[in-house]
């Protein structure tokens, strides 16, 4: 059964000379800082604690970006509900082809299937930073990562989203994950998110056997 995406809050459309390509434009960063706060932040109604610790100024601009990275996903979805689709009929799929698509690039570029090139491409000291990452094993078979923050999560917050829904919203951005372990030989177990209540997502890239 899919989500009424419309029952969250919108931001502005877009106006004259704004531009929301793929770059980073002004009027990008002016669209997420006007974004309400959480009308669900500190509520009893909601499980999902997403405060980052390091709020440095250029971590937090680099987080803006991954905000409006969420931020496409979510429009994308509800524009399809308007018209009558089901997000769940597509959406993971879309997003695995894409994590596929990137799992190539970083296979190519760090010439090893072996979880530590995953580890040395991926999960670098800024990406670290900025989800507030802590390594917990990294060998050529395992990579155990713990992530702390979530911007997608705090931008789908920020719209007003429900637990249920940023839940699923979550699981149809992991596919990306599920994509990058699949191009790597590797399953992605996902014991723990932020979306469901977490304290910490708990990714787990594992080599088949």
């Amino acid at each position: 059964m899919g989500y009424n995406y419309r029952n969250c809050d919108k931001i502005p459309r877009r106006g004259a000379g704004q531009t929301f390509g793929l770059g980073y434009s002004q009027a990008a960063q002016a669209a997420v800082k006007s974004l309400p706060s959480p009308r669900i932040k500190g509520s009893d109604m909601s499980k999902i604690t997403n405060e980052p610790k390091n709020r440095n100024v250029l971590i937090r601009k680099v987080r803006e970006l991954l905000e409006h990275r969420a931020l496409w996903m979510y429009f994308l979805c509800d524009e399809a509900e308007k018209k009558g689709l089901n997000p769940d009929e597509y959406a993971s799929e879309a997003i695995r082809r894409c994590g596929l698509y990137q799992g190539k690039g970083l296979i190519e570029k760090g010439k090893t299937t072996s979880l530590k090139g995953l580890k040395k491409k991926q999960f670098s000291k800024p990406a670290r930073m900025i989800f507030e990452m802590k390594i917990l094993r990294s060998t050529d078979d395992n990579l155990d990562v713990d992530f702390h923050y979530c911007p997608l999560v705090k931008a789908w917050q920020k719209q007003g989203c429900g637990d249920e829904q940023i839940s699923k919203l979550c699981d149809f951005a992991m596919y990306g994950d599920r994509g990058i372990a699949e191009s790597y030989g590797c399953e992605l177990e996902l014991p723990k998110t932020i979306a469901r209540g977490d304290e910490a997502c708990e990714i787990r890239f594992i080599r088949k056997k």
